[in-house]
């Protein structure tokens, strides 16, 4: 069911990304929207996925970015990436796992569970890294297509949109968590 669960929310914020945010996007930046995205809400479910379940959460998240790149990618845009889209589809999943360990091996458990109370702050630099795992990984995945000139223009936008996802995510989830309490509250 979790399994199910992540799927479905990545598959949706992609599908959000792709029919809202990649429209506009493309009308100011279009050499880079086609690799990375200002907003790009599937980090926040990569990283909240993670969070909650750990190693457990990438397949999951591999048939979500594969069930979203087959329903909302253009097929010319699918074609322009195919030599490395599994590669890409791989980094991309294994960046929170990646940053989560990470900070883990420094000292600092933010999976959940991992602590008695949830630390946002944590979260928040966890997703940055990961941010940063994402947004290199993919850089040298798809360096061929890339034109040196504008690697790192492209490199940016991707760290800036996981992570503008990532805070989304994570106030739409503070929002789910708040309204689920005044609802247990008026319930009793």
């Amino acid at each position: 069911m979790n399994f199910l669960i992540i799927v479905l929310l990545y598959v949706l914020s992609h599908g959000l990304t792709a029919l809202v945010v990649t429209p506009v996007q493309n009308i100011f930046l279009p050499e880079v929207t086609v690799f990375a995205s200002l907003m790009y809400l599937p980090h926040g479910v990569r990283v909240l996925a993670t969070w909650a379940y750990g190693w457990k959460a990438i397949p999951a998240l591999i048939v979500g970015v594969s069930l979203s790149a087959w329903l909302f990618s253009p097929s010319e845009d699918l074609n322009f990436l195919e030599p490395a889209l599994i590669e890409g589809i791989l980094v991309g999943a294994a960046s929170a796992f990646i940053a989560f360990e990470l900070a883990r091996f420094a000292g600092y458990n933010f999976y959940f569970g991992g602590s008695k109370k949830l630390r946002w702050k944590g979260m928040i630099a966890v997703g940055a890294v990961a941010s940063v795992i994402n947004s290199l990984g993919q850089t040298l995945v798809y360096s061929d297509l890339i034109d040196f000139e504008k690697i790192i223009g492209v490199w940016a936008v991707y760290a800036v949109g996981d992570l503008i996802g990532l805070v989304v995510c994570m106030v739409v989830l503070m929002l789910v968590f708040r309204w689920s309490r005044v609802f247990s509250v008026l319930k009793s």
